[in-house]
């Protein structure tokens, strides 16, 4: 039986406005616009690309590891859920 990867951690959720629907990020691994992740807390589980991020209020193309991005999310998320690679 062939084994699964199990999707990498990018990154965890440190918080979430959610009168913005934005959730700020703590990457562990470098993160592009375009990318597709997954958010995973418990049962809570969804994906969606990447359509824009923020450092510091600034639109950035990409982000690297230690970087604290927002994201715009389509789904409410809660503190410590995980992003994935999806």
């Amino acid at each position: 039986m062939p084994r699964v990867a199990k999707p990498k951690p990018l990154g965890k959720v440190v918080h979430y406005y959610d009168h913005l629907g934005v959730a700020i990020i703590e990457l562990q691994k470098g993160l592009h616009v375009g990318d597709v992740v997954l958010f995973k807390r418990g049962e809570q589980e969804f994906a969606q690309p990447i359509s824009s991020m923020q450092i510091d209020h600034a639109s950035v193309p990409k982000a690297k590891k230690g970087d604290a991005v927002g994201i715009k999310v389509s789904q409410p998320v809660k503190e410590g859920a995980l992003m994935l690679a999806a």
